[in-house]
């Protein structure tokens, strides 16, 4: 089995004991991405550019990986509200192409630093 961590200053450091990702041969698990700026480490403000920032955190990550976003076959969705579920479709269609990978979305209580929106992702790499 060959295990790497993933690491880029393109996404937020993390802000707790874990990785931004572990690459296990071809499979890469990404940790949960919220809307912080990388370059600040600060959540940007409102629910639509946290969730262009969740998605361009995962991107992130994922090209430090070897990848990109058209590789995830899964992903996590929590939103602190389910009433911003079509903000998350609209935009998510921006950064991923048919065919999407599989996705949940689940509705939370509250999500680190006061986020409205988190995501985390699998990733197959060939």
């Amino acid at each position: 089995m060959d295990k790497r961590i993933i690491q880029t200053a393109d996404a937020p450091a993390a802000i707790g004991t874990y990785s931004q990702a572990i690459r296990v041969d071809n499979t890469v698990y990404l940790s949960g991405q919220i809307g912080l700026d990388p370059s600040t480490m600060q959540l940007v403000d409102g629910i639509e550019a946290q969730i262009h920032q969740v998605f361009k955190n995962l991107a992130a990550v994922a090209a430090a990986a070897g990848g990109s976003l058209a590789d995830v076959v899964k992903l996590n969705v929590f939103l602190t509200d389910l009433g911003n579920f079509s903000q998350v479709n609209e935009i998510m269609a921006a950064y991923f192409k048919a065919p999407y990978p599989a996705r949940a979305a689940v509705g939370v209580a509250a999500l680190p630093r006061g986020a409205l929106v988190e995501a985390d992702a699998v990733m197959a790499l060939a």
